[in-house]
């Protein structure tokens, strides 16, 4: 476990330099909006992490601890290097300077190249709190007199993932080798993804309906299935390889 002074909670793997980090909102929520990705480059050997911010503690269905362990269930088949918890309140998820410091303290503690967040446009308002404390984290994590804990740390690349808004991607990627550990991940949160229709996204139907998005992407690359993601910045393009 990680230590008490430590802002965040290690629920799966072990406290160590990522190239990727997923955040999330609420427990499933990565594994939703860019699970396909997270797990093809975990089988290409990059180390991969999550952290949850909240525990989903406000949700219709299931109880922290069954979400715990439904994410250490869905860590074991994306094949994760880290995945963590931060704790913050279900349903407040917002810029605030303790949760930015929190945030912040963790980024300097596994030290991702690429940062992945919710997307701004989303209509959840964890979601798009998230975006913007993330957006702060990323600032401080980076400052030399910052008040956080640990070594500063830059994060080269953050990229947007799509919730249940439309977005205007500009990065796509073919998830069709994985479609099969994207489902059994997805399936892994039974207290969500099981039983009673409560929302458009807490529904047995989930796997269908997220698939429908996936093959509109893919479609465009012409290939079978892709997830979507939108970068703020520009992406250097080598046009030999185009």
């Amino acid at each position: 476990m990680t230590p008490s002074t430590s802002p965040f909670e290690t629920v799966y793997g072990a406290v160590q330099p990522l190239d990727w980090l997923c955040l999330a909102p609420h427990p499933d929520d990565a594994e939703i909006g860019a699970g396909g990705t997270l797990i093809r480059l975990a089988r290409a050997g990059q180390a991969v992490g999550v952290l949850e911010l909240s525990r989903g503690e406000s949700g219709t269905q299931g109880t922290p601890q069954e979400r715990a362990a439904e994410c250490v269930a869905a860590a074991e088949i994306m094949g994760l290097a880290w995945r963590g918890q931060l704790g913050l309140p279900d349903g407040g998820l917002a810029d605030t300077p303790a949760g930015a410091q929190a945030l912040a303290a963790t980024l300097r503690a596994v030290r991702p190249r690429v940062l992945v967040v919710p997307h701004h446009a989303d209509r959840h308002p964890d979601h798009f709190g998230t975006y913007s404390l993330a957006k702060r984290a990323v600032h401080l994590a980076a400052l030399k007199k910052a008040n956080v804990a640990g070594d500063p740390h830059r994060v080269s690349r953050v990229l947007l993932y799509q919730g249940n808004a439309d977005i205007r991607a500009n990065l796509l990627v073919d998830v069709g080798a994985v479609i099969a550990d994207w489902e059994a991940a997805i399936r892994a949160h039974t207290s969500q993804f099981s039983g009673a229709y409560i929302s458009e996204t807490v529904t047995p139907e989930i796997i269908e309906r997220r698939k429908g998005r996936l093959t509109y992407w893919g479609t465009l690359l012409r290939v079978r299935y892709a997830e979507a993601f939108e970068t703020e910045e520009p992406l250097l393009v080598d046009p030999e390889r185009l």
